[in-house]
């Protein structure tokens, strides 16, 4: 944390020399004898946050050690799936589907609805059917050390902007039995941070307690709130967990997030990477966008590393492509590129113009 102290200017101006001529040779009595701290005040604020800081990397540590490498294989199919699941493309489906297959099968929390560590506050990370999940509250009972029957009572709606909630319209007491289900919890997790559970209508429901950090600033991209604060805290922790250099991995890199608005010439965006995806293979770089159907905005370039975590980029080969065809553009950016973080889910990086950029992997091999 850097403390800012304004710097005062034009010290001589007040109070005037004559003034200050009659205060040096007249002191003004001393109304209180300050005596000086052996430790400034500042000091002890700076160790405090400093403390804060520790123990905010402690937790995220204690955190990532909380989830086996099983679970993590899960969390990792999850990055990058926004809505519960509502964009998902078939393969992440496959990727979480073959990742909850794993964990069921391995030995989870015996009876996990008679253990003390089901209970507690649940986030809803991924389902099958994200289209039915609702704000809904549920009578509940246990059937089984597994199975938890319930029967839909009430629902209601919770906005930040208003003072009370918003009831939801459905008369679930004049249901009967379509109000009623059962829920399987299939794995639970020895730390309890992580629960599967299937659905009497065959969905697949993924629930967490704490989030990953690289979710945390997922969550933060999707709804535009705290964007940067995010990014400050998310990499202040990952330094605190490796000290490893930054690769510019090969794959598909789609771009969801960056620090400047497109500008209103779209090729200005496209040629500077503001939109659209990136390839990297082969020490290339590509620049993709889908401009109307069938129509796509083309850049190829080389880039070479100029530094621990820095890279040099040279894109000179544009085209515009509709099917078979191409019709070349006569563009070139250059681009040093420095990578902030980098794994094989998420990218951050400081490109074009010092723009902050947050890519995520859609496809590549490591």
């Amino acid at each position: 944390m850097a403390l800012k102290v304004g710097a005062t200017k034009n010290l001589n101006i007040w109070p005037p020399m004559n003034l200050q001529r009659n205060l040096a040779l007249n002191p003004p009595p001393k109304l209180f004898n300050f005596k000086p701290s052996a430790t400034p005040p500042i000091r002890k604020t700076l160790r405090i946050c400093r403390c804060s800081l520790v123990n905010e990397q402690q937790q995220q540590e204690e955190q990532q050690a909380s989830f086996t490498e099983q679970e993590k294989q899960l969390i990792d199919a999850l990055i990058g799936i926004q809505g519960r699941g509502r964009s998902a493309s078939p393969q992440q489906l496959n990727d979480v589907e073959r990742a909850v297959q794993v964990l069921e099968g391995q030995e989870g929390v015996p009876d996990p609805t008679s253990s003390d560590l089901i209970e507690g506050r649940w986030q809803l990370m991924f389902t099958t059917r994200p289209g039915t999940a609702s704000p809904i509250q549920a009578a509940a009972s246990i059937n089984d050390g597994q199975r938890i029957l319930f029967q839909f009572d009430r629902a209601a709606f919770t906005f930040k902007f208003l003072p009370f909630k918003v009831p939801y319209p459905v008369p679930f007491r004049l249901l009967g039995d379509e109000a009623k289900g059962w829920l399987d919890t299939t794995y639970l997790s020895h730390s309890g941070n992580l629960r599967i559970s299937r659905g009497n209508k065959g969905t697949t429901f993924v629930l967490q307690k704490n989030t990953d950090h690289r979710q945390k600033l997922l969550a933060a991209i999707s709804t535009g709130t705290g964007v940067r604060e995010a990014i400050d805290e998310f990499i202040s922790l990952s330094k605190s967990v490796t000290n490893d250099e930054p690769v510019l991995l090969e794959g598909e890199w789609q771009m969801i997030w960056s620090s400047q608005i497109e500008t209103d010439s779209w090729l200005e965006n496209a040629g500077n990477g503001l939109m659209g995806s990136q390839i990297v293979k082969n020490r290339q770089m590509k620049f993709v966008v889908n401009i109307l159907p069938g129509i796509r905005f083309s850049m190829i370039g080389k880039f070479v590393k100029s530094g621990p975590k820095t890279y040099d980029i040279t894109m000179d080969d544009a085209a515009l492509i509709g099917g078979p065809f191409g019709y070349p553009l006569e563009m070139e950016t250059k681009i040093n590129l420095e990578l902030l973080y980098s794994d094989d889910k998420i990218r951050i990086s400081r490109g074009y113009n010092n723009i902050l950029f947050v890519h995520l992997r859609t496809g590549g091999s490591k």
